[in-house]
């Protein structure tokens, strides 16, 4: 039914309320019935001629905004929320007891293998090294005058002069100066390690934490918590966990090699790729999840340790027909796209098989090729006559694949 056909009906009821007050026994009835007639006369007219305004307007063309589905390939991926963890990290302990003298980094700063960090008072350890240095000169100052005196009871005892018990001790004291000269060497080496503790460097390249402690703390080797902490920053791991059910299509992408790993930062749109380096040996029976392990370059420091990510596993490639994801629309019976045929809107059933980026590749409904509506679907029904309007940056055919 028409909307000039509904306004005809409801001028006929105007006319039959007319028709009922004409009757009342007021004398005046007639003329105010006229009135009233009159008036709903004049506003039924303006609603009429507003729904033949409205007709004419739907008679026009909509614009509307249109791309073509098309058939190409599609990456199937896999999405979870991972964590940023860094492939090693040091904490920073003293080695000796001792007094801090310098900080050498400034908090939060990226050091590199062998950058000094902190250098502690060396004074005690120098002393020991110089009273050891000290043993050692008399200790060999001792086995020469022991080996002198091998050398003269020998040629006594040759000649008869002496006792061969004279020579025996000799030689055992010429052992015994050897054997202190050996120990005064050993703690003299282990004076010099501990020297070199005073002075402590990056063991690796990586983000060093704020120091925990300054110029002036005196810090010992039982101390529980570390002076800093180093993590490296280049390259990270990225963990995430999958379902059980996945595991065998990873593992053949993975062997396949096709499996990367998209990661990106909420709240901001950069991306890092990286690898998928190692699946868990075990599959946690209590989730039914796997620890899935991917090794990012990170050599921009995009990902940061402890963050938390959203991780897209790129298993393989597949073809499928494309539309943006702002075509396909939802109702009771399911979801659907308006196609432009022949200037007017077409509903197509169709089945959404997965998505990528801003695109949904569809199973069912489409073969590709078609003229799909992406924007202002509720001025649309089945019918309308629609005049397509290309997108000045959007289309279905944009490269969106990695």
């Amino acid at each position: 039914m028409s909307r000039t056909t509904r306004a005809t009906q409801a001028l006929e009821k105007a006319s039959v309320v007319f028709t009922l007050h004409s009757y009342d026994y007021d004398p005046d009835a007639p003329r105010i019935g006229l009135q009233a007639a009159e008036a709903l006369g004049e506003d039924q007219q303006k609603r009429w001629d507003a729904l033949e305004a409205e007709d004419r307007d739907l008679e026009k063309n909509i614009a509307e905004e249109t791309v073509r589905a098309e058939r190409k390939s599609v990456p199937v991926t896999l999405e979870a929320l991972g964590t940023v963890t860094p492939i090693a990290r040091v904490a920073i302990k003293a080695r000796v007891d001792t007094t801090i003298t310098a900080v050498h980094f400034t908090d939060g700063a990226l050091v590199h293998e062998g950058d000094p960090l902190f250098t502690l008072d060396d004074r005690a350890i120098r002393a020991q090294i110089a009273q050891i240095e000290g043993q050692l000169a008399r200790d060999k100052a001792q086995l020469e005058g022991a080996e002198r005196d091998v050398r003269r009871f020998t040629d006594l005892v040759a000649k008869g002069a002496t006792p061969i018990v004279n020579l025996d001790n000799a030689k055992t004291q010429t052992d015994v100066f050897k054997a202190a000269i050996q120990a005064d060497q050993g703690n003299l080496e282990n004076q010099h390690v501990q020297l070199s503790y005073t002075n402590i460097t990056a063991p690796i390249t990586g983000r060093i934490s704020a120091a925990a402690v300054k110029v002036g703390n005196f810090v010992r080797q039982a101390d529980a918590s570390p002076m800093a902490t180093i993590n490296q920053m280049a390259p990270v791991y990225v963990s995430f966990t999958v379902p059980q059910k996945n595991l065998p299509e990873i593992r053949d992408a993975i062997a396949a090699k096709t499996a990367s790993v998209r990661v990106t930062v909420p709240g901001t749109q950069k991306q890092a790729d990286g690898q998928v380096t190692m699946i868990e040996n075990a599959v946690d029976s209590t989730t039914g999840m796997a620890m899935i392990r991917a090794t990012m370059p990170n050599t921009d420091e995009l990902l940061w340790p402890g963050t938390l990510v959203n991780a897209q596993m790129i298993m393989r490639e597949e073809p499928g027909v494309v539309v943006p994801s702002t075509a396909v629309q939802v109702s009771q019976t399911g979801t659907f796209v308006f196609t432009v045929e022949n200037g007017q809107a077409r509903i197509h059933q169709v089945k959404v098989d997965r998505q990528f980026a801003d695109i949904s590749v569809l199973a069912d409904g489409l073969a590709g090729g078609e003229t799909v509506v992406t924007d202002g679907q509720l001025l649309l029904a089945n019918g309308t006559r629609v005049e397509p309007r290309t997108p000045a940056a959007t289309t279905a055919s944009s490269d969106d694949r990695p």
